[in-house]
């Protein structure tokens, strides 16, 4: 089942980025999902249903403006740090946080969402614990760093996730 629906929704974003009707096109997206799904479909361990509830598509589609709106402000830091240069140092780390997510698959979204912001980037992942490499560390604790990098991301990946 859960090769089914992974097959089913490679094809449908498929569809998306083509946005075409060609008949080739949908061939080829088909094989590409068909191999996709058979390749892949392990990955899917807990509940490959969940993919099919409404609210955890919504609190995606929440999730997207939140994490653009993050990824620019980083983008300002980072080029404001390059440009200014001294007036804007840098303050190099890694730090320790923690999630709150428990699915495999939340916390490499988590992990991966970190490492697109700039200025961070994840550099492990071990249990519930990440080990964040930070452009400017603001602070060391663990409970105060994961506010300030985790939860801006982990509050709509728990609902999307677990």
């Amino acid at each position: 089942m859960r090769r089914i629906i992974l097959i089913l929704f490679s094809f449908a974003i498929w569809v998306a980025l083509t946005w075409t009707s060609d008949w080739q096109e949908l061939v080829v997206g088909g094989i590409v999902a068909i191999i996709t799904g058979l390749m892949f479909g392990y990955l899917f361990r807990n509940s490959s249903l969940k993919i099919l509830q409404i609210h955890r598509w919504f609190w995606m589609l929440a999730f997207i403006p939140i994490f653009i709106w993050e990824m620019a402000k980083a983008n300002i830091d980072v080029a404001s740090r390059v440009l200014l240069g001294n007036l804007r140092p840098i303050k190099p780390g890694i730090v320790k946080v923690k999630t709150k997510l428990k699915s495999e698959m939340g916390k490499t979204f988590l992990a991966n969402s970190i490492t697109l912001t700039p200025g961070t980037l994840t550099v492990d992942l071990k249990d519930e614990n990440l080990y964040i490499h930070w452009i400017y560390v603001k602070n060391t604790d663990i409970a105060k760093a994961t506010q300030i990098i985790v939860s801006r991301f982990e509050n709509y990946l728990i609902k999307v996730f677990d």
